[in-house]
């Protein structure tokens, strides 16, 4: 592979279910690369239109991540960069579902009606890696449409502060299911460090999504994911982040959605005015005419929603984290 190179292939019961509380499976030095294997968010359990969620899997066992990961040198207050080299799909075929009382346009436990569930019902794609693919086939009809094949990374995240254990369901501060098609190769990802060895994992991997993943399940798939990792000693990062070659992007967690909204705009207004020398008024007012929102999730346990503005349309910007993006990005080249 290149560079120091760790491969790691969890078996099904070395899966984990929480961020944070788990052991690490590896050790792991700033600037290493990782080549990691992700199980879909059904454990790989929903092959077929016949195997109903509800049924294959056993709850709370959904949405497993591989790792946790030690991360050598990374302390609480530093930030872990995470630049994302390549996602290849591991099978020829992905899923998706209706799920009973989740997603955007059902009831849940937090918006609660007296309907019925939605039937649950199961959706396969086909992949075609070649063609660039992800195949979209009704289920009531013999309607039929190609997608373009847009890998990401569903669910990444560090080890919470405070001792805390979270599912991985859920999105927060320390990163987790964030649910954005944005988390796709070439994007690198700022988290805080909240514990000793920072304790990365990553999986739920999607061929592809729609903004806001609205019943709750994208293309799942499995993945090999390949990332270079380094630990920016001493810069605090305190709701996670991304950078793009063309864009910078603030994320936020929350319900209500207009919460999420507002943590991820007020991140990049003041990571754009301090990237730019910008006064903190001025730099709203060029998030509020410049910016996108694009939204991640509204489905999980949190909402979440991006805030991203080209760097182009920033006045003459300092490099994000002194160019670790750029950095990061050369290697991933050179692995590729």
């Amino acid at each position: 592979m290149g560079m120091d190179g760790i491969v790691y292939s969890p078996g099904p019961d070395e899966l984990a279910y929480t961020f944070g509380a788990r052991m690490p499976v590896a050790h792991v030095r700033s600037g290493d690369v990782l080549q990691v294997f992700t199980e879909d968010c059904f454990g790989g359990l929903v092959r077929g239109p016949g195997d109903l969620p509800s049924q294959v899997c056993r709850m709370p066992y959904l949405n497993p991540v591989s790792g946790p990961f030690f991360i050598e040198d990374a302390e609480p207050g530093d930030t872990l960069a995470i630049h994302i080299a390549s996602i290849v799909p591991a099978r020829t075929w992905g899923v998706s579902s209706t799920f009973p009382h989740f997603g955007a346009l059902t009831s849940t436990t937090h918006t609660a009606t007296l309907q019925p569930p939605l039937q649950e019902r199961v959706w396969v794609y086909g992949i075609d890696q070649r063609a660039g693919t992800v195949r979209f086939r009704a289920t009531g009809s013999d309607h039929t449409v190609d997608l373009p094949l847009d890998p990401m990374i569903g669910t990444i995240g560090v080890a919470p502060g405070g001792f805390q254990a979270l599912s991985t369901i859920i999105p927060g501060t320390h990163g987790g299911n964030l649910d954005s098609p944005e988390l796709r190769a070439g994007a690198t990802v700022y988290l805080g460090v909240n514990v000793h060895g920072a304790m990365l994992a990553l999986g739920d991997g999607h061929a592809r999504q729609g903004e806001g993943e609205a019943c709750g399940v994208g293309v799942e798939i499995a993945t090999t994911t390949t990332l270079i990792v380094e630990v920016l000693k001493g810069t605090s990062t305190p709701w996670p982040r991304m950078e793009t070659d063309t864009s910078i992007m603030s994320v936020g967690c929350a319900r209500p959605l207009e919460d999420a909204y507002r943590i991820a705009h007020h991140d990049l207004v003041g990571w754009a005015s301090t990237l730019t020398g910008l006064d903190t008024l001025d730099a709203y007012q060029l998030v509020s005419q410049a910016g996108r929102a694009p939204i991640g999730n509204v489905c999980d346990p949190n909402y979440t929603v991006l805030s991203a503005v080209d760097k182009t349309l920033l006045p003459t910007p300092r490099a994000a984290y002194d160019g670790v993006h750029g950095r990061l990005r050369q290697l991933a080249a050179g692995l590729l």
